[in-house]
């Protein structure tokens, strides 16, 4: 049974189990109601008997039962194997909020990029609510630790650890926000992340080369670099930047029946697979419990997957672990092809990505070029790295032949006097030219003196 159709059977299992709930609760009311009249009957019975005392069904914790994704996305199947141990996501983000009971086990380290937050990176940023939640919401989804066996919110790997990487959103830091991010992912690996969550969008495919620099990093130290797609309704009608940047793991957003997201998503070529962007949870600064959407809750869903592949399989690289992750996801409803510009390969299978038998990978399955040829083919000596919107890759450059050595430098003439040049393009042809025209006009009077004197003897004759 595909992990879609779970999904749909899932849903009707609940309904039924909701039912039975509904229907064995009157029964147990009744059959109190019977045993109470008996006993107070004055006929006395020969052989008493007890009633069994009915065992309380657990009600069900409202938060966890509202993380749909945990069952229908093979994540709780995954659990059976790894949640997390040993793995570090790193979430640059605006800040993961302390003090909050899910959390604090799981944030192990952190640092500042603005120059405006805590040095540990748990003081959240931001001009509004949304984007001082952001970060914490992140983390949640990622690996909050819940707050009981089967109570609380809990992330994708609840072992895994957080790193808290708070940067500057909407000019609340003097900073550049390029430079931020490059800082922040620079100091994520030489903290040993595993993996670096990325829920932001610059909405423009462009990026500088600080970037360039901060992804090849990454790169270089086996760090897996995981990119939300965008929204629609943020104004994200194609990926943008960091989206855009090769070998990343980009992640678009789909609804709970599995379709591509109208508003908490966007579409690209890039898009390697989805996940869960609408109706989702996530932890706020206060401790209370948030619902939000977007790729931006879609990206550390998948992160928490890459968390537990990591963690099941210590010894991968990065180009095997996003093979995993692609090869073993479930074809969307909708989807055109092997991959689709909504859904990349298809629809998050956690469990799958942990266990399935997926053979080995020698490049990136979600990038046709490495970022480093991309570096070369569109980087010039010079350029300030800014590339617009739409311009296309530049080829590498041509080598030319030295030029010849320049001729020795002359003393000046007098222009009066005739030069070489003068005499071979001049005067050496006025010469000829004059010289034909006279034997000419020679040629012409010996011609006309001959007539005259036929003319003459012919006269004297006569």
């Amino acid at each position: 049974m595909t992990r879609s159709a779970r999904r749909r059977s899932g849903a009707v299992l609940a309904a039924l189990v909701v039912a039975c709930a509904l229907i064995a609760l009157p029964q147990a009311s009744y059959a109190a109601t019977a045993d109470d009249d008996e006993a107070s009957d004055p006929t006395p019975s020969a052989s008493p008997r007890s009633t069994p005392t009915p065992t309380p069904t657990p009600t069900p914790d409202p938060v966890r039962s509202a993380e749909y994704w945990l069952e229908e996305y093979g994540i709780a199947e995954a659990w059976e194997t790894t949640r997390g141990e040993g793995t570090t996501i790193a979430v640059i983000d605006s800040g993961v909020a302390s003090d909050i009971d899910e959390l604090d086990g799981a944030v192990t380290g952190g640092a500042d990029m603005s120059g405006v937050g805590s040095d540990d990176g748990r003081t959240p940023l931001g001009s509004d609510v949304h984007t001082r939640s952001h970060g914490t919401w992140v983390a949640s989804l990622a690996a909050a630790r819940g707050t009981g066996e089967d109570e609380g919110m809990i992330g994708v790997a609840p072992a895994a650890n957080i790193l808290s990487v708070s940067i500057g959103f909407q000019s609340v830091s003097e900073v550049p926000f390029d430079q931020q991010v490059a800082d922040a992912m620079k100091w994520s690996v030489d903290n040993s992340a595993d993996i670096i969550n990325l829920s932001f969008t610059t909405n423009q495919t462009a990026w500088g080369t600080i970037w360039d620099e901060a992804f090849l990093y990454a790169l270089e130290h086996d760090v897996l670099v995981v990119v939300a797609a965008g929204n629609r309704a943020g104004g994200t009608e194609v990926v943008g930047a960091p989206a855009t940047i090769p070998e990343a793991l980009v992640v678009g957003g789909v609804d709970p029946s599995g379709r591509a997201s109208d508003a908490a998503s966007t579409q690209g070529v890039s898009i390697g697979v989805s996940g869960p962007s609408e109706k989702l949870l996530g932890i706020g600064p206060s401790g209370e419990i948030d619902e939000w959407s977007g790729t931006s809750g879609a990206a550390p869903i998948i992160s928490g997957v890459a968390a537990l592949v990591k963690s099941a399989h210590p010894d991968i690289d990065v180009n095997n672990l996003i093979n995993r992750i692609v090869r073993s996801a479930d074809r969307a409803p909708d989807q055109d092809g092997a991959r689709d510009p909504s859904y990349g390969f298809g629809i998050i299978d956690a469990a799958g990505a942990v266990s399935s038998s997926i053979g080995a990978v020698s490049s990136n399955p979600v990038s046709d070029i490495t970022l480093k040829e991309w570096i070369r083919l569109n980087r010039s000596t010079g350029s300030t790295g800014q590339l617009e919107s739409g311009t296309q890759p530049t080829p590498a450059p041509v080598e030319l032949p030295a030029l010849p050595p320049r001729d020795a430098p002359v003393e000046a003439s007098n222009p009066y006097l005739p030069s070489p040049e003068s005499l071979r393009e001049v005067t050496l042809p006025l010469f000829a030219l004059t010289a034909a025209g006279s034997l000419v006009l020679l040629g012409v009077l010996v011609v006309s003196r001959r007539l005259r004197s036929l003319r003459a003897e012919r006269d004297s004759g006569s």
